[in-house]
């Protein structure tokens, strides 16, 4: 056949020119054969292109891609929990009671009532954790947000072993039993040996991170070993350091001479963390501590080979396992190393708070933590700013009680809500109308026939 004459086509057949659609057209074939399977089937009332999961207002956006976050759904959860905790608030209010029973005459009373209750409570407790603008000078308006530090800083640390624990896919419930084991040795080494200053206050964190590393690593040498799950033995890890540290409290080892109750001696000076900013406040190393140990769990699990391996066993043990990575090695680990991190808020609370070893040296710390790594989703800048918020939840709440006598408790029941919103971010999207899908309107019948069609004649 000669080049001078082209080949012919069929009459209605489109030449090469014809045939060479644009981009934009093969989009639309491809969507309209997806959504009809070849021309097989009507139309759906949902299109394939409405099920992508994009975006409401068309292509995703940066402003878009923020509110619907991870890290702004936590942001609108703690919102959402303090505006009902501040509906509780009015619900105990005298002054809101009393507007209730004429409600229907003047409801502005009564909203302006529960505002009042609210905004009363929420301003004692910043003033309580934050700032004190009545305080007598400078010291004192600053004394709140020193607490606060103060209070966060076991609270930082543990969660951090939580949410450590949590990327590597294994719930590490007992940081509570943790800190107790850490406590018990940090105090022993503080009281009972008599060191230069500088390597005892070393050898009393080095002794309460092994504690807790131990008590950890135990768990995870268990759940690699037997395949025992992690939740139980933390639990039950809990029980035991708990009764194992009432039973040392009362032998002569720990128990301070002269003293019926179950309390420790005094710690040795040299033993003790040396507080930031003087004796004014009670703010000690452990919050530097606290810091470095945020910077050092991201970099292990962002920079390091050890911190790929745990996100991967995280992520799916058997594709972990089957790249060759020891899924064991990594579980006993990440325990120890949890467990560590967890040790650091028993010595922060022996060494740097309480200077004494007491059955209550872990108070809530240890489950407090768990919230806070949620809170936080699991990574360690987010679990730090976890732990500075419920640490002036903490530190604020007394002052609020004092102030409007707003019962303590009501900081307990918006911590929950915390939680109980952070496990339901379809919810907290839904309430602030951040739903990150949309549905196309459904198509006309004209609509639907142009489409099949192509959109031709």
């Amino acid at each position: 056949m000669s080049d001078k004459h082209p080949p012919k086509h069929a009459a209605g057949e489109p030449g090469p020119e014809a045939q060479a659609a644009s981009p934009a057209e093969d989009r639309t074939a491809a969507v309209v054969s997806v959504d009809t399977a070849g021309g097989a089937m009507e139309p759906s009332a949902v299109p394939a292109t409405a099920q992508s999961g994009q975006l409401p207002g068309g292509p995703d956006t940066v402003l878009r891609r923020i509110f619907t976050g991870s890290s702004m759904v936590s942001v609108l959860a703690v919102l959402l929990a303090l505006i009902i905790g501040g509906l509780l608030i009015a619900s105990t209010d005298k002054q809101v009671a009393t507007t209730s029973t004429y409600f229907f005459a003047r409801p502005t009373d009564f909203l302006t009532a529960v505002w009042n209750a609210a905004t009363r409570s929420y301003i004692a407790l910043f003033q309580g954790s934050v700032f004190n603008p009545r305080g007598n000078g400078v010291a004192a308006q600053f004394a709140p947000f020193m607490e606060t530090l103060t209070i966060a800083t076991p609270l930082i640390t543990a969660g951090l072993g939580v949410a450590l624990a949590f990327r590597a896919g294994l719930f590490n419930i007992g940081a509570q039993g943790q800190i107790i084991v850490a406590g018990i040795l940090a105090a022993w080494v503080g009281f009972a040996l008599h060191l230069p200053l500088g390597l005892h206050l070393l050898l009393v964190l080095a002794a309460g991170i092994i504690g807790g590393a131990f008590w950890g690593g135990l768990v995870g040498v268990l759940k690699a070993r037997t395949g025992a799950h992690e939740v139980i033995l933390t639990i039950m890890f809990n029980y035991i350091a708990l009764y194992f540290l009432r039973y040392l409290l009362n032998t002569p080892a720990f128990q301070r001479p002269g003293e019926t109750n179950p309390i420790s001696p005094i710690l040795d000076p040299s033993a003790v963390y040396p507080q930031i900013f003087g004796t004014q406040y009670r703010l000690h190393l452990g919050f530097i501590l606290a810091i470095a140990a945020t910077v050092l769990v991201w970099w292990l699990l962002n920079r390091s080979t050890v911190g790929f391996e745990f996100r991967a066993v995280g992520a799916n043990p058997k594709a972990a396992q089957t790249a060759g990575i020891n899924v064991s090695r990594s579980t006993i680990l990440v325990m120890a190393i949890a467990g560590g991190l967890a040790g650091m808020s028993g010595v922060a609370q022996v060494a740097g708070t309480e200077k004494v070893l007491t059955d209550g040296v872990a108070a809530t710390y240890g489950f407090d933590a768990i919230t806070v790594a949620l809170l936080g989703r699991s990574t360690p800048w987010g679990t730090f700013a976890a732990g500075l918020l419920f640490g002036a939840f903490r530190a604020g709440a007394v002052q609020m009680q004092i102030q409007t006598g707003t019962p303590i408790d009501i900081v307990l029941v918006v911590q929950s809500l915390i939680v109980l919103f952070i496990a339901a971010p379809p919810l907290v999207r839904a309430v602030f109308g951040l739903n990150p899908r949309r549905r196309k309107p459904a198509r006309t019948a004209k609509s639907r026939k142009a489409a099949t069609t192509g959109g031709a004649a």
